[in-house]
């Protein structure tokens, strides 16, 4: 155990490297960049691995696999561990060498995803609740292994980053959710159209073993010779600068303003996963889309969100030095009504791309500010990842129950024709999802006060 502990622990600080002020300043400037780059690139892999179940519902249900019902309980497992995962591992991952422990989650991740694709092939001699039972612990094991990714990558950027640039390149990274659920539509998507679902878990468990090797963080600027970036950045001494982590990260919880961001947080996700997980879904059963026009018009809301997290976090720099609560309002209202326009537009084929594209940008800017950015921002860098751990917890356990809630919705509002072929009404879990996407934005409101600085 303590060779363990020793192996993960935070990197001890190296000898000061002897170089004059410009010099240093260029090595701690090329250093930073490689630790984005790392993070960004390291994470959207993750994603894959996390996503790629979300293209084989229909796949796997047509082949009589599992049904909506049983996905859900599947996709749940994933998200509750995920949950439970973000808050045990965001408050671990402050200790952490964060190059080694986001390595670890990843390669547990793939590996998950490896053995579903083995089961995958065995389904026609594996009992149904075999299957289940098999694909509900694979996936929740992966939940738990996802759960190392974020923490770690952010840390990073709180680690690397002074205050004034944070939010510029938080937003960059944020990037990283979109570019994976991007990879996943396209690539795994690919994969599963010409090779079945089954393939599918085995492209992404290639992606993540991609990752893995991409994943070069460097710890910290102290185990590289450097100051710590307090110092490089020349920033004003934190209140909290003498207390210990530990401590630090008991006043997270006892924070009111970081919970109603973690609620606010929660109800976002619903909406996201909703389309995340059942849009394509949606498409196909309620508007009659083929399996390919429908993944590609939800695969425009990843690549869409790009646009949002990558602009977010600069122009709440920039515009409105650094207080996100504004744009956090306009976006969450687009949010809902991109929703709108998705459920109930019409079946044009412009119309659902428009939905997609403003759901996809207002989504972006919102998983950067409500789903950390702005509890980051009013917690001490010590305590980056425990803050990430709260907003990450409440998120996930209420994406955990969208899925299982959503799955039940569908199975309970099916009828079947004369000719046997099923029919599904969307109706009640739509005012669901839309209902999630208002209080998400109503929420933040409660914290246009001041709030308290530890």
């Amino acid at each position: 155990m303590n060779r363990i502990s020793r192996f993960y622990r935070i990197s001890a600080p190296a000898p000061a490297r002897e170089m004059d002020e410009a010099a240093r300043d260029k090595y701690y400037r090329r250093l930073r960049m490689q630790a984005f780059i790392a993070a960004t690139l390291g994470y959207s892999l993750y994603y894959v691995c996390r996503t790629s179940l979300n293209v084989m519902k229909k796949p796997i249900l047509d082949s009589g696999s599992l049904d909506a019902s049983q996905l859900g309980v599947i996709g749940s497992a994933l998200l509750f561990a995920y949950a439970i995962g973000k808050f045990v591992n965001g408050f671990i991952a402050d200790y952490c060498n964060i190059k080694r422990f986001m390595a670890t989650g990843l390669i547990v991740s793939a590996a998950a995803n490896m053995l579903m694709g083995v089961l995958g092939l065995m389904h026609s001699v594996i009992p149904t609740a075999v299957i289940f039972i098999a694909f509900a612990v694979m996936w929740g094991l992966n939940g738990w292994s996802q759960s190392m990714g974020a923490a770690p990558a952010i840390i990073s950027l709180s680690r690397w980053y002074p205050l004034k640039e944070r939010g510029t390149y938080y937003g960059f990274f944020s990037a990283s959710h979109n570019l994976g659920e991007f990879f996943s539509f396209l690539f795994v998507g690919s994969i599963v159209t010409f090779a079945g679902w089954q393939a599918g878990f085995f492209g992404s468990a290639i992606a993540g073993a991609i990752g893995v090797v991409v994943i070069l963080l460097h710890d910290t600027p102290e185990s590289k010779g450097l100051p710590p970036v307090e110092a490089l950045a020349h920033e004003k001494p934190a209140a909290s600068a003498d207390k210990s982590v530990k401590e630090i990260q008991k006043q997270v919880l006892r924070t009111p303003a970081v919970w109603i961001l973690a609620a606010a947080s929660a109800f976002m996700y619903i909406s996201r996963y909703a389309i995340n997980g059942w849009g394509v879904l949606f498409l196909q059963e309620a508007k009659g889309f083929s399996d390919v026009e429908a993944i590609s018009v939800v695969s425009i809301n990843a690549l869409l969100g790009i646009l949002g997290t990558v602009l977010s976090g600069w122009f709440s720099d920039k515009l409105f030095k650094g207080d996100r609560k504004v744009p956090a309002l306009i976006f969450g209202v687009l949010n809902a009504a991109a929703l709108a326009l998705f459920f109930y537009g019409g079946n044009a084929m412009w119309v659902n791309v428009l939905s997609m594209v403003l759901f996809g940008i207002a989504i972006g800017v919102l998983i950067c500010f409500l789903g950390g950015l702005m509890a980051v921002d009013i917690v001490p860098r010590k305590a980056t990842g425990a803050a990430l751990g709260v907003v990450g917890m409440t998120s996930y356990i209420a994406a955990g129950i969208q899925d299982v809630a959503s799955g039940w919705l569908i199975d309970s509002n099916i009828t079947v024709a004369a000719d046997g072929v099923k029919h599904y009404d969307f109706g009640p879990v739509a005012i669901f999802w839309l209902a999630a996407a208002v209080i998400s934005f109503l929420l933040p409101l409660l914290n246009r006060g001041k709030v308290k600085e530890f």
